[in-house]
């Protein structure tokens, strides 16, 4: 039964995050330290504007679940979460309420806690125009994430097998919906390939959701018994590489998949998202602690998150893209490998100060 895979998926996420630790490729991105270039608290602003989309900070609770009961209650506790420190929210995949709408409560629950919140809807590329309508009709969605997750769908056991109408589908939605259509990973990262090719689909914005958080892969295998397609468990690409591979793709990006901390959001957004998202690190707190918890954590990292811009100089999301940061390890190793200079972030600050220098009519 789907209600029985959607507590599956709950309970082996919960438990990789337990468990989770070590490094990860947002820790091969370091900023450079400016000991002067710190501004004032009140001066810093945390909105964001992407592909249509204006959000008050740019934090998210991305896609985790929905479709059966215990899920059905962590979804309203999420939501309640998501009102309550204002950050936008994801559902997980709605393909449970095509098979049932006798789930639906599962879903609509977001926005019964959530009136006002941003909610954004979540389908699998098979789905057809209408489903998608559906989805959207239900949540009174603010936008709508179709998701990718073809490595996922071949481990599963009863996963799809069939993936080549995938891209054309998307066009259709893109073409037949009337909000903002986000393209997401589930923990295997996007290409820039992918996200140029996303872009000419007439997809709004590509969430890279890459290597590193949630693994869907160990999770499929956990359910298999034998674990015979372990060998997948490190398939992909980090979001960090993601980020840094999607450069002037021409749309959007946002950055999941690893998100640990407020200074991994900031690394990201350094690299070029337009806001960051988590979710197995929230589906934990709120596991073990309830919405109490969960409000603490996201209104921490908020403030935490403010508190690096001030001390970086960054007054909004997007001047952290004219931090000077550096890049090591494997990460650089990937972006060597596909052509990407990395050296040039390390001291992009320069560059910065001499066009706001030459603009005010110093030089």
């Amino acid at each position: 039964m789907i209600a029985d895979r959607k507590d599956d998926h709950v309970r082996f996420a919960a438990e990789q995050q337990r468990h989770l630790g070590g490094h990860n490729q947002f820790d091969d991105v370091t900023f450079v330290h400016h000991a002067l270039a710190g501004i004032d608290r009140s001066d810093v602003a945390l909105a964001t504007r992407f592909g249509g989309i204006e959000w008050k900070v740019p934090l998210y609770i991305n896609a985790m679940t929905g479709g059966s009961t215990k899920t059905g209650a962590i979804n309203r506790d999420l939501a309640i979460a998501a009102r309550e420190t204002g950050v936008p929210i994801a559902t997980g995949s709605m393909s449970a309420y095509f098979a049932d709408e006798s789930v639906a409560d599962t879903f609509s629950v977001m926005r019964r806690e959530n009136p006002d919140g941003f909610i954004m809807a979540n389908i699998n590329a098979n789905a057809s125009v209408e489903k998608a309508r559906r989805a959207i009709d239900l949540l009174r969605a603010d936008a709508l994430q179709i998701h990718l997750n073809v490595i996922q769908e071949t481990v599963m056991p009863e996963g799809d097998r069939s993936f080549a109408s995938w891209g054309p589908q998307i066009e259709k939605i893109a073409a037949g919906v009337d909000v903002p259509v986000i393209v997401k990973e589930v923990g295997f990262g996007l290409s820039r390939e992918t996200v140029l090719t996303l872009r000419e689909m007439g997809v709004r914005v590509a969430d890279v959701a890459g290597r590193g958080g949630t693994n869907f892969a160990r999770i499929e295998n956990d359910r298999r018994g034998h674990a015979d397609y372990s060998y997948l468990n490190g398939w992909g690409q980090s979001a960090p590489a993601c980020l840094l591979d999607a450069q002037d793709a021409g749309i959007p990006v946002l950055a999941s998949g690893g998100i640990r901390s407020p200074l991994d959001a900031a690394r990201g957004l350094a690299l070029g998202a337009a806001a960051v998202g988590a979710s197995g690190g929230f589906l934990r707190t709120v596991l073990d602690g309830g919405v109490p918890a969960l409000v603490s954590q996201i209104s921490a990292w908020l403030d935490q998150l403010e508190a690096l811009m001030t001390a970086l100089g960054a007054r909004t999301p997007s001047d952290l893209t004219r931090c000077d940061v550096l890049v090591h390890g494997d990460l650089r190793a990937f972006c060597a490998d596909r052509g990407i200079e990395t050296r040039r972030l390390a001291t992009r600050s320069r560059s910065c100060s001499t066009t706001h220098e030459t603009v005010g009519g110093t030089r």
